[in-house]
């Protein structure tokens, strides 16, 4: 058998069913013997950073180990964002590439430099396949480091002549291994003491809960013991319902907003995430300064990282929770905190629902508005990949995200995940409707992605929220402007999406994707009802207003 059998055999024997890539010359050893495999798809993308993201998504959604093949250097380099995006949303890939001729190396050539070199610092392990006797362990080590906690991507460089080089070791697996144990027990004793003593408790879900299946325990466990919960400012899933009493919101984008959201409690509970991940410096503490600070994680890797802990606890999320919610017992303070949390929300709706109508009738739309028509448009079964940023909380008002409606976010900060990604969730979901939701300048980023929906008749309905300019960074051009004491009345200098305006649904047309514009909020729910009657993808183009509208 060749190197090339022993990489195909492996993704086989380690159930992975599609190859995201973009094809190039030193991967024709794999593109052309995959017809010997009719078991694994591969998934034709126009970008190499595209196919990534869409690989990303799909180990997200599908729970399958995703591999996304790059073409040497340049397309590994194309690909370097989106694969930091996987690396900060923990999903389990095996990011290949390419290489030239490793009897090249030393003439410099086409194509060719450190595949490895360039790959490492956005993955979990990154390695080149010397020899062909090479493969068989390198991809079963591979698939192992992939998926330990925290999971993410790995780099294999995949010389040409290797893949044609001839080996007697064939492929295979590390086995079962049971690495999810539970939390200690006195640990757990401790944890439920501190609970019950506690005057109010705040828990931080991380995208782990979610990814462990624990939202129904971490919501049982919410409401016996009232306490609210919180997320960090940027999350790939959403591990409690957003419609929630007891939802408190994102904490904020620095540790003084942290603080805001957090300084309440005395007792402060962080399950299954990095806590935190800030945008702007501050000297604040996140927490009160007497508070008690508990973390529970699925492997000791980030206890700890950044703020000390009274408690770590390393065991199985969803396990965890469940032994606790029968430790708390039932406590009168339990009774208060709910009543409080109620409360709290009560107030914050009415003051939402008062928001909303005073720019209810608002032209050009707001996004709220938009938004607010699409989710009575949809039906709740749908799939929804979010990535609208500054109007991600008119999102998590009109859905119910973490509910209802099961929700794929994006994690790193970098855009054009969104409009990637729905297609590595759509051939994950393909029984559902997938809800694409991106902004104008996110979307041209991963525009490509249009071709490869069309192509395979993906049920994606593209949801464009236009408002003509980059309205993140303006914001935050006044967050810099207001923190580090620049005084200016000066434009926001190249952020406007003008000059000439965005032709989306020319650009749909012109990748085989039916589109259509939409500037008025009564027409929403018509065209949604048109696009969900198409077979295949459709793309609605939403006209809102901008910062300075």
């Amino acid at each position: 058998m060749r190197g090339r059998d022993v990489f195909l055999d492996s993704l086989r024997l380690h159930g992975a069913t599609k190859i995201f890539g973009n094809p190039g010359t030193t991967e024709t050893p794999l593109l052309d013997n995959l017809s010997d495999y009719p078991d694994i798809e591969y998934i034709f993308n126009l970008y190499e950073a595209v196919a990534v993201c869409s690989a990303g998504f799909y180990a997200r959604a599908s729970g399958e180990t995703a591999i996304a093949n790059m073409h040497a250097a340049p397309g590994l380099g194309n690909a370097i964002g989106m694969i930091y995006g996987a690396l900060k949303s923990n999903a389990p890939m095996i990011v290949t590439a390419g290489a030239q001729d490793s009897r090249l190396r030393l003439r410099d050539p086409l194509l060719g430099h450190d595949l490895v070199a360039i790959a490492k610092p956005v993955t979990k392990w990154s390695v080149q396949v010397e020899h062909a006797d090479e493969m068989a362990t390198v991809m079963q080590r591979a698939f192992k480091i992939a998926n330990e906690h925290p999971k993410g991507p790995v780099f294999v460089a995949l010389p040409i002549n290797v893949l044609e080089q001839e080996t007697k070791i064939g492929a295979t697996t590390a086995g079962e291994l049971l690495t999810n144990g539970k939390a200690d027990a006195d640990a757990l004793l401790q944890l439920a003491e501190m609970i019950k003593t506690s005057k109010s408790v705040g828990i931080i879900a991380g995208d782990d809960v979610a990814d462990a299946d624990a939202t129904d325990s971490l919501v049982a466990l919410s409401e016996k013991i009232g306490a609210g919960v919180h997320l960090e400012i940027v999350t790939s899933s959403v591990p409690f319902p957003v419609h929630h009493p007891h939802f408190r919101g994102r904490v904020g984008s620095d540790a003084a907003q942290y603080h805001r959201a957090l300084g309440g409690y005395d007792l402060v509970l962080m399950i299954g995430g990095p806590f935190f991940e800030e945008v702007w410096h501050t000297d604040a503490s996140p927490f009160a300064d007497d508070a008690t600070v508990v973390q529970l994680e699925p492997s000791a890797t980030r206890l700890a990282h950044n703020y000390p802990l009274r408690l770590g606890i390393v065991g199985e999320i969803n396990d965890a929770l469940t032994q606790l919610f029968e430790l708390v017992g039932e406590e009168p303070a339990y009774v208060e905190r709910r009543a409080e949390l109620a409360e709290m929300y009560d107030v914050a709706e009415q003051a939402a629902a008062e928001r909303f109508e005073t720019m209810r009738g608002k032209s050009p739309m707001t996004p709220a508005r938009a938004l607010y028509e699409l989710a009575q448009a949809v039906p709740d079964d749908v799939v929804l990949v979010e990535e609208v940023i500054t109007a991600s909380p008119d999102v998590m008002r009109n859905f119910d995200i973490g509910g209802v409606h099961e929700s794929y976010g994006c994690r790193g900060g970098g855009i054009g995940q969104g409009m990637a990604g729905c297609v590595g969730t759509a051939l994950a979901r393909p029984d559902q409707q997938v809800i694409a939701m991106t902004g104008d300048g996110s979307a041209m980023y991963s525009i490509q992605v249009l071709w490869t929906a069309a192509h395979y008749n993906l049920n994606i309905l593209f949801i464009i929220l236009s408002n003509r300019e980059y309205r993140v960074l303006k914001h935050n051009l006044e967050q810099y402007r207001s923190r580090f004491g620049v005084p200016s009345n000066k434009p926001y200098s190249h952020m406007d999406l003008t000059q000439p305006f965005l032709g989306f649904s020319e650009m749909a047309g012109g990748m085989g994707v039916p589109a259509k514009q939409i500037s008025k909020p009564e027409e929403i729910a018509v065209a949604v009802a048109e696009a969900l009657a198409t077979d295949g993808p459709y793309l609605l183009d939403l006209l809102v207003e901008g910062l300075e509208s």
